[in-house]
């Protein structure tokens, strides 16, 4: 019924000039890596298989001045003996660190699966048990806070500074290319010598530039994200400065022998096909990012009862991705009743989702209540924190019971136990409400089980 050609027609006109963007990026990606298969001359015998130590692998070492030219470095490391690209991260790190050197994020906390090898978590094989230090600067309203990374470098010499371009599992933006050049501007006007490394995942081919293009010293990336274009089956490459890179694989390998050994053990077909098809795949990618499946118009409009907004209003989407995740509507389909009293987003499609939603998804672990306790909850939109009164608890504490729109009225437990008679959960929740006039700040109290018959 939605998927017709007039509205694919109107969204893609919409979008037209995003979609051109990327058109344009991709012809510029695939021709280069067309430009760098040429150059190198791959041809079939670059498919075959090395096993053992992997000395002279010729289809091996074609890979890697394919990459090296593709991201724009000395040199480039492609294995499939990396098995991921926090193996790749964590060979980098141990590569390039040695005992008292530091190691700066400016980009706050990395993935969490490098938690314990940096040390943050602790772990007898982490960078801090080798007595390398860490230090983290976090973002500033989606930037780098140059100020106090200027201030840090002024007072303490560092080895490696470590820059994550991807989200990870953050909200924040990515890290363009135009900010990573400027970043890397201040730091080599402070220190010149210190190694800056990017984390490149999830990144390859969104920009004409790599990091480094604008002055990076080192970056790392996986084949299974961008560059293996779905067809790699494992690795991941560092590229960079060679003297670097050369580190990096004598950690990988062995000191002395680095680079020049390693098996491709008949990967490199794969890893080919997946660089060709990289182009289109990541371009694919970027155009998903500007289609959704619901009006945009709609988007736009807001709600149907005179509120607009000039911003994407994503409550639709929101409420429709709770039934996704397995939740109901929380009010009749006439209208008149809403049982989280027009304060929830499966009810009215305001708010925040209740602490019931929440404990059905497991995001909170209760307070169980079995006898008399003082507890202070944090906001629930914040925190996840609420309390479970299960139904043997008889203290005469009040509640807060949602009853109408904007409304909600204070009730002895004792007749909210009447009316549930099974278990309560309480949640901190604050509601402020513009387009709906109205701004609720209170406890709100929902039972865990309807009353029984």
């Amino acid at each position: 019924k939605f998927m017709n050609k007039e509205l694919i027609e109107r969204v893609d006109k919409k979008i037209e000039k995003y979609l051109k963007k990327i058109d344009e990026l991709e012809a510029y990606n695939s021709k280069l890596v067309l430009d760098a298969f040429r150059k190198f001359q791959v041809s079939e015998s670059d498919f075959q298989a090395t096993t053992g130590y992997g000395y002279g692998d010729t289809g091996r070492d074609k890979i890697e001045k394919i990459f090296a030219y593709i991201l724009d470095a000395e040199k480039a490391l492609v294995r499939s003996q990396f098995i991921s690209g926090t193996h790749a991260l964590t060979t980098t790190f141990f590569g390039l660190l040695r005992p008292n050197d530091t190691l700066l994020a400016i980009t706050g906390k990395p993935y969490d699966t490098l938690d314990e090898v940096i040390g943050i978590k602790e772990n007898n094989s982490s960078l801090a048990s080798f007595g390398i230090k860490y230090h983290q600067i976090d973002l500033l309203d989606n930037d780098f806070n140059y100020q106090e990374i200027a201030s840090y470098l002024k007072e303490n010499p560092c080895k490696v500074i470590e820059i994550q371009r991807s989200i990870g599992y953050s909200t924040r933006d990515a890290i363009s290319i135009e900010k990573i050049e400027r970043v890397v501007k201040l730091i080599k006007s402070i220190q010149k010598d210190v190694i800056i490394m990017v984390d490149n995942c999830y990144t390859e081919m969104t920009s004409v530039k790599t990091p480094l293009s604008v002055g990076c010293d080192i970056i790392v990336g996986s084949l299974i994200k961008n560059l293996g274009g779905g067809i790699a089956p494992n690795g991941a490459y560092v590229a960079g400065r060679a003297d670097l890179v050369e580190l990096v694989a004598e950690r990988l390998t062995v000191p002395g022998q680095g680079s020049e050994v390693g098996p491709s053990l008949g990967i490199n077909k794969q890893i080919l096909q997946g660089l060709y098809m990289a182009p289109s795949v990541v371009a694919s990618s970027l155009k998903i990012n500007n289609y959704m499946w619901l009006s945009y118009d709609f988007l736009l409009n807001g709600y149907n009862d005179g509120y607009r907004s000039e911003y994407i209003d994503a409550h639709t989407p929101i409420h429709e991705s709770g039934h996704l995740m397995g939740l109901d509507d929380y009010y009749d389909y006439s209208y008149t009743w809403d049982c989280a009293g027009l304060l929830d987003m499966q009810g009215a499609n305001v708010g925040d989702h209740n602490i019931y939603s929440k404990l059905a998804f497991g995001w909170v672990e209760p307070y169980v209540v079995t006898g008399d306790a003082k507890i202070t909850l944090k906001p629930s939109s914040s925190s996840p924190e609420c309390i479970l009164i299960k139904d043997n608890y008889s203290n005469s504490i009040c509640s807060i019971l949602p009853t109408a729109r904007g409304s909600p009225t204070v009730r002895p437990l004792a007749t909210a136990k009447k009316l549930f008679r099974r278990r309560f959960l309480i949640e901190s929740k604050s509601v402020d409400i513009e387009s709906r006039n109205a701004q609720v700040i209170g406890d709100i109290l929902l039972p865990i089980e309807p009353a029984s018959s």
